[in-house]
């Protein structure tokens, strides 16, 4: 949830940032700095549920989720 939550507060800057029309290179620094945090709550969720394998946990499903992020 933190990370969850620094992710939001980056999506908020952003905003801002356009809102203030700022360099074009700053908004896209700044878009791919939250793309890169969301990657990487996606990949804690992944590894958390490999970890953590339930008994009906499909390996190829936990496969495919994994390359839709990457």
């Amino acid at each position: 949830m933190n990370r969850l939550r620094r992710v939001e507060g980056q999506i908020r800057g952003i905003q801002r940032l356009v809102e203030e029309q700022a360099e074009c290179r700053d908004i896209v620094t700044q878009l791919t700095a939250a793309r890169a945090a969301l990657d990487r709550v996606g990949f804690k969720l992944m590894a958390a549920a490999m970890a953590n394998q339930e008994p009906d946990t499909d390996i190829a499903e936990l496969e495919k989720l994994f390359l839709k992020l990457s």
